[in-house]
């Protein structure tokens, strides 16, 4: 009987392909260095047009005069102090009515966006468990849907006041049903600004809602059965499991409406137009451009909101790639 030959081993180097050497590597797939860069030209072309160049044209501008055809060092007067080549600069940071904008500013960040992340937050949440949650968050996120002009008349009826006769505002026909006497909310002091503030909340609510109720849709419900086996109360999961996991999206939140508080124009200007204590940095930024035609002081303005508003985008942008590498 003839015996059978075993089969000869085959090793693994056989089966796997010859590696290419680099002058085998087809002339197509290697990358010439200038190949990204034809690739972000496009964007580098229309950030230097709209982005750059309008910002340095900015600073340069903010160290000229009035009209721009002198530097700035010309319109200081004898006897005041005066910032010589920043003397616009000086006026952006310690005119009555600057300061009063910073107050006003800070107040909007203080009121704003407390309420709109800890109102967006505890809507988020008790959405969550109801059995209409899309109609509800629908009904929260419409005012979105609404220009802040349109927003601003809307609620400038809202707050409509007459000294005598039918009041046609709701707030004020409320009010004098309720036995009281009606009240001018726009021109009274302090009352005005947290007016506005309320029409922001109103406003920005529905988008802090929505980006919080998808960080909550990410918790793991295996940790909440968990910690309801466990005996925690809701209250408990909230504070002690919820809010901590959904953390850096809540510090997403608040960065981004900070960025936008004080950015905060179109309400100020339809309701009072900064007029009766409710100056903010944009809106006088424009009444100096377009009231005053004063170049220089409102370029000055443009580049001091600019440095405030930079250091929250860094942090905002930081987060949010740590929150993506998490992910």
């Amino acid at each position: 009987m003839a015996l059978v030959q075993p089969p000869e081993p085959i090793h693994l180097s056989a089966r796997l392909p010859a590696r290419a050497e680099p002058e085998q590597v087809p002339a197509v797939m290697r990358q010439k260095p200038l190949t990204p860069w034809l690739y972000l030209l496009p964007a580098l072309i229309v950030m230097t047009v709209f982005i750059v160049y309008p910002g340095l044209s900015t600073a340069y501008l903010s160290l000229r005069d009035k009209s721009g055809g002198a530097w700035a060092g010309t319109r200081c007067v004898a006897g005041q102090p005066c910032w010589g080549l920043f003397e616009n600069y000086r006026y952006a940071l310690t005119s009555p009515i600057m300061r009063q904008s910073f107050i006003n500013n800070l107040t909007w960040i203080l009121v704003m966006v407390t309420g709109t992340v800890v109102l967006g937050l505890l809507i988020a949440t008790l959405a969550d468990r109801v059995r209409y949650e899309a109609l509800a968050k629908a009904i929260i996120f419409l005012p979105m849907a609404i220009s802040f002009v349109g927003a601003g008349v809307i609620w400038r009826f809202v707050y409509e006041y007459r000294a005598t006769g039918e009041q046609i505002g709701l707030l004020n026909a409320v009010v004098v049903a309720l036995g009281g006497q009606p009240v001018a909310w726009m021109t009274v002091p302090f009352v005005n600004t947290l007016a506005i503030i309320l029409v922001g909340i109103w406003i920005w609510t529905g988008f802090c809602m929505t980006v919080l109720a998808a960080a909550l849709k990410g918790v793991p419900g295996e940790i909440l059965e968990a910690a309801r086996v466990d005996g925690a109360t809701e209250w408990q999961l909230f504070a002690g499991i919820i809010v901590p996991m959904i953390l850096p999206t809540i510090t997403v939140v608040i960065t981004t409406m900070i960025i936008n508080v004080l950015k905060v124009f179109d309400l100020v200007y339809v309701m009072t137009g900064g007029n009766f204590g409710t100056e903010v940095i944009a809106n006088r930024m424009y009444t100096e451009q377009y009231t005053n035609f004063d170049t220089g002081r409102a370029a000055a303005i443009a580049v001091v909101l600019i440095i405030v508003i930079v250091p929250a985008m860094v942090f905002n942008i930081r987060r949010f790639r740590e929150q993506e590498a998490i992910r």
